[in-house]
């Protein structure tokens, strides 16, 4: 198996409509522990827009990892700097800061041993490869580290 992914991979009728469903449970409060709901906003409208995530925690530091490579949240999340992860009740603010490509292979490794189930067909390099496997790939998977905003009293 080759490892070289799409810069980006759209997704079909059926998974569009099953991330509606899944958001908008995951934004009521549904889903596991690390399912969120994304919301960015839109780097021309200036619309929030959402998409279910799963958030990869690594010694203590969020990290969102894109799957699909490089889609429209990422670019926007590129353009605004800035994200909410929406669960239930909580919506909490992050800025985000692009990891390097030289630092990726460690967490898309484990974003990828960790959900594998729903994010091997992603991946041309199967779950449970060495790091050294995904350095090739690196550039094709966009991964942030999220930073809390602290809101001022009164915000």
């Amino acid at each position: 198996m080759a490892d070289k992914a799409p810069s980006f991979r759209k997704p079909n009728i059926l998974e569009q409509a099953f991330n509606r469903l899944f958001g908008m449970l995951v934004g009521r409060g549904f889903g596991l522990s690390h399912n969120y709901l994304l919301q960015v906003r839109g780097r021309k409208t200036g619309q929030i827009y959402e998409t279910p995530v799963n958030l990869l925690l690594v010694d203590g530091k969020r990290y969102l990892v894109a799957p699909r490579g490089n889609t429209q949240w990422v670019r926007n999340a590129r353009s605004s700097g800035e994200i909410w992860l929406k669960k239930g009740r909580r919506r909490n603010r992050f800025q985000v800061r692009e990891v390097r490509d030289q630092d990726k292979p460690r967490l898309l490794k484990l974003y990828l041993d960790q959900f594998h189930t729903t994010v091997q067909r992603y991946f041309p390099v199967p779950a449970g490869s060495d790091p050294e496997r995904f350095l090739a790939i690196s550039a094709q998977y966009p991964v942030f580290e999220l930073e809390p905003v602290s809101l001022s009293p009164g915000a």
